[in-house]
């Protein structure tokens, strides 16, 4: 089945359903189009699909891949990239145009990729909490839709306005660490926003890059942060890989997962290696 979400990106995805259908028609693939419907699970009644193509952005996916884990299924996943962002996407190789992207999954192979896993929740690409990382969750559709990855700006904007600190307790490999830490990501992915911030994260390695921002005033704050962004360099970022974490925080913060709401603290962070089938 072909699930899409008019909402991501521009909401351009639906004009373009009868082109992707005509590709996999070509390779011999019967594959029915189903607009998504966030108030359902899209494999209830479709259990035994073979493929499930997903047009959307890292939300969309990440809704997908919880329905499906949460019903204990193991299907393939295409992805044709039409978000925001696209991290995810680009993790694993897919092109940005939609045709092409449609003709890679008709014609392509199969693979395991890794999944996440904080609490009871999934997630393809990041987790993260702290200052900038619950940015996607403010931002309106509509927004998103009218200038795109530039909707960012506005609520990026107050969450720096707003940073704090953040004091953590991290369990890893049994080893107890503190950070007074402005922001944390674990990515199973390798970028945020189409920033790379861990570039050497692979996503089928079957670990997790975790990244922790020192807190300082809000300017060096900021300096510290950009100073990564452009080098990859900076000794207010701790930068480790793990299979598994636990971790909690002594402020109540928001979570976040592929640019969705995720689960309250205290928090058990994990890699399941090979989880997703791709199909590319």
């Amino acid at each position: 089945m072909l699930l899409y979400n008019t909402s991501s990106g521009r909401g351009r995805i639906e004009g373009k359903i009868n082109n992707i259908r005509a590709v996999f028609k070509e390779a011999n693939i019967e594959i029915e189009p189903r607009k998504i419907d966030f108030s359902k699970n899209p494999f209830d009644g479709y259990e035994d699909v073979e493929l499930a193509v997903i047009c959307g952005g890292d939300g969309t996916i990440n809704y997908v891949i919880n329905a499906m884990m949460n019903k204990g299924l193991d299907i393939a996943i295409g992805v044709i990239p039409t978000g925001t962002a696209n991290d995810f996407a680009s993790a694993i190789g897919m092109n940005n145009n939609v045709i092409m992207a449609a003709r890679q999954i008709a014609h392509g192979g199969l693979r395991r990729v890794d999944c996440g896993k904080v609490n009871n929740q999934y997630f393809v690409n990041i987790l993260s909490f702290g200052v900038l990382t619950t940015t996607s969750q403010h931002t309106s559709d509509k927004e998103k839709q009218i200038v795109g990855r530039l909707a960012y700006l506005r609520t990026g904007f107050v969450d720096l306005l707003n940073m704090h600190s953040m004091p953590l307790t991290i369990k890893c490999d049994g080893d107890k660490q503190q950070f007074n830490a402005v922001m944390f990501l674990a990515f199973n992915g390798n970028s945020a926003g189409q920033f790379k911030l861990a570039p050497k994260s692979n996503i089928s390695d079957g670990m997790l890059d975790i990244l922790i921002l020192d807190y300082d005033n809000t300017a060096k704050t900021c300096w510290n942060m950009m100073n990564y962004i452009i080098n990859h360099e900076s000794g207010a970022v701790h930068h480790f890989r793990c299979r598994e974490l636990e971790l909690d925080c002594d402020t109540s913060e928001h979570t976040d997962i592929d640019g969705q709401p995720g689960p309250q603290m205290p928090l058990r962070i994990e890699c399941l290696a090979g989880a997703i089938r791709i199909r590319a």
